[in-house]
């Protein structure tokens, strides 16, 4: 499974603060936004998912895409386990094989090592919500 298939789920893992979180692409540009209530928008304002409290992370139709659980699992939307994200932000595959990388600053890191965008002043997981969102 690809890295973005991992990351787009692992949004789900993160706790909502109580200010939006700025999505950054990998030039820094603004592509987006994480609200303290869930709601995931992008530049235009427009919502396009949302996080739930539970863990589940939804679409702009509210259908179920997955979530990470507390260890650390990523699930599909179908309950299938498709990787993990380990204690020190390393993300794997199903089979267990590292594909990236998610820094303590909210950088997300394809597996070259190569910043892929940012979220600012979250998670390692929240990071995450960078490529689930906007790096489709």
């Amino acid at each position: 499974m690809k890295l973005k298939s991992i990351l787009i789920i692992a949004l789900a893992a993160i706790s909502i603060n109580a200010s939006a979180q700025t999505v950054r692409n990998r030039s820094g540009a603004s592509v987006g936004k994480i609200e303290s209530n869930g709601t995931v928008r992008n530049a235009s304002g427009a919502s396009i998912g949302r996080v739930e409290s539970n863990g589940t992370v939804r679409n702009g139709s509210g259908a179920s895409i997955g979530r990470v659980e507390s260890n650390g699992t990523v699930r599909n939307g179908s309950g299938a386990s498709i990787g993990r994200i380990d204690n020190d932000g390393t993300v794997r595959n199903a089979s267990g094989a590292s594909i990236g990388k998610i820094d303590r600053d909210g950088t997300v890191r394809n597996s070259s090592g190569a910043s892929i965008g940012k979220i600012e002043n979250t998670s390692q997981q929240k990071a995450a919500a960078y490529y689930f969102f906007f790096n489709k």
